[in-house]
């Protein structure tokens, strides 16, 4: 038994030297194999690990750090990196493919006239230690959405700076984007994630990973300053968040709220259960939470809607599946067991472990998704969810987004352990047919 123990650990140890020693770097100019209706090419890259690169493509960019997620403008003309331990939103010109300026999201005295009447939390959510003032802050960029028809930017922050266990109350910026300057800051739930916006425009969905509940904000002015919390969801339970030492949060998160999205009509809101599995249904009426859809592979992340039908990714059990969301509805709607719902007509393809986020083409039939454990870039026809090529990431992807006019698919690698990422990748979608 010792024995055995022993050869487990060395195997383990293994692996992960292993894993630190493969790190993957593309060259500009890589393409995605095969190479037949569509393919993938790197044709530039801003990144924060190679001070003295040879191509001139291949962009040194110190505001590069950890980079989460990536945000298009609603006009396709800009592009938005969040990047988690820079504390920095980065904004680039899509045509140039040059950095245009740098949103730091660092708040002390002098920005008080954007936190209205110096509020510092919602619902009640206390802090558990920190500063005197507690709107003095560095914020952690994770997610973004636009609202009011791309007008605004909405950045979700991880935690305050000081809050090391992201436990107390943490905050979302509202970035103008035509100036690319926040507008606003707003308080939120421990640990918030990703944030949704309702195609009407009438309100905004923050969703706390951190203790199993939801906020919504009226967002239905066009003055930022007037958005307002209108309700707080709890799904299942909502947690305590009481530690008594340091804990892993990506871990020790319950339900582990992640992907969020309203339906195109308004009624509905899905919210992901990595942690508990399945996809929480909310009814925007009156922002109850119903239920659980279950039958799907375990780890739910990430979720899109697409012309009616709704996409997934899996984290650990590395699958991408479909339906079509009116079914899905209907038969959720219908059932008497909402509580514990068991759908089964999904379309599904195995990719690999570390399905991250995924992203459609907007005028053509493809999805494509990123693999961070393989450090892989897949692309697959969304109507039979078929396997049409794949291409190598730098080490290791966890964002995307296509561009308006599906020019282009820009990739974020984060890092896992203090090794790869610092990285963000332009690639050009070429030859797309309908």
């Amino acid at each position: 038994m010792i024995r055995f123990f022993y050869f487990f650990i060395v195997v383990i140890l293994s692996e992960s030297s292993l894993a630190q020693s493969e790190i993957v770097r593309l060259n500009i100019g890589d393409k995605s194999t095969p190479q037949n209706s569509i393919y993938l090419e790197l044709i530039a890259r801003f990144q924060h690990y190679n001070s003295n690169p040879t191509n001139s493509k291949d962009i040194y960019d110190r505001s590069i750090h950890s980079p989460k997620s990536v945000t298009f403008s609603r006009d396709g003309k800009k592009f938005y990196i969040q990047s988690l331990e820079g504390y920095a939103t980065s904004v680039y010109d899509s045509e140039s493919l040059k950095r245009i300026k740098v949103i730091h999201h660092s708040f002390g005295r002098a920005n008080s006239t954007i936190f209205k009447n110096n509020e510092t939390t919602v619902f009640g959510y206390a802090f558990m230690g920190g500063p005197e003032s507690k709107n003095h802050f560095k914020g952690k960029p994770v997610e973004s959405c636009l609202s009011h028809n791309g007008k605004y930017l909405w950045v979700s922050y991880y935690r305050r700076n000081f809050d090391k266990n992201a436990v107390s109350p943490s905050a979302i910026a509202i970035i103008d984007t035509e100036y690319d300057s926040i507008v606003r800051v707003m308080p939120t739930g421990p640990l918030p994630k990703m944030v949704a916006s309702s195609p009407n425009n009438q309100y905004l969905a923050v969703t706390h990973w951190g203790d199993n509940t939801l906020g919504i904000i009226d967002i239905s002015s066009n003055n930022p300053m007037d958005f307002r919390y209108t309700a707080h969801c709890i799904i299942d339970y909502q947690v305590k968040n009481d530690f008594d030492r340091v804990v892993n949060r990506d871990h020790d998160c319950s339900n582990c709220l992640r992907g969020t999205i309203f339906t195109p009509d308004n009624k509905f809101l899905l919210v992901g259960k990595m942690g508990g599995n399945g996809i929480a249904v909310i009814s925007v009426e009156n922002f109850e939470y119903l239920g659980t859809i279950k039958g799907i592979k375990s780890n739910v992340r990430h979720l899109i809607i697409n012309e009616n039908e709704l996409y997934l990714s899996t984290n650990k059990t590395g699958y991408v599946q479909k339906t079509d969301l009116k079914l899905l509805l209907d038969s959720f709607s219908n059932s008497s067991s909402k509580k514990d719902f068991v759908y089964k007509n999904w379309t599904s393809t195995y990719l690999g472990p570390g399905v991250r986020t995924i992203a459609k083409a907007h005028h053509s039939n493809y999805l494509f998704a990123a693999i961070n454990n393989s450090s892989e870039i897949a692309i697959l026809d969304s109507k039979s969810l078929s396997l049409l090529g794949k291409i190598k990431a730098d080490s290791y992807p966890v964002g995307m987004e296509v561009s308006p006019n599906d020019n282009y698919l820009i990739v974020t690698s984060q890092g896992r352990n203090s090794a790869g990422g610092n990285s963000v990748m332009v690639f050009e979608i070429k030859n797309q047919t309908p």
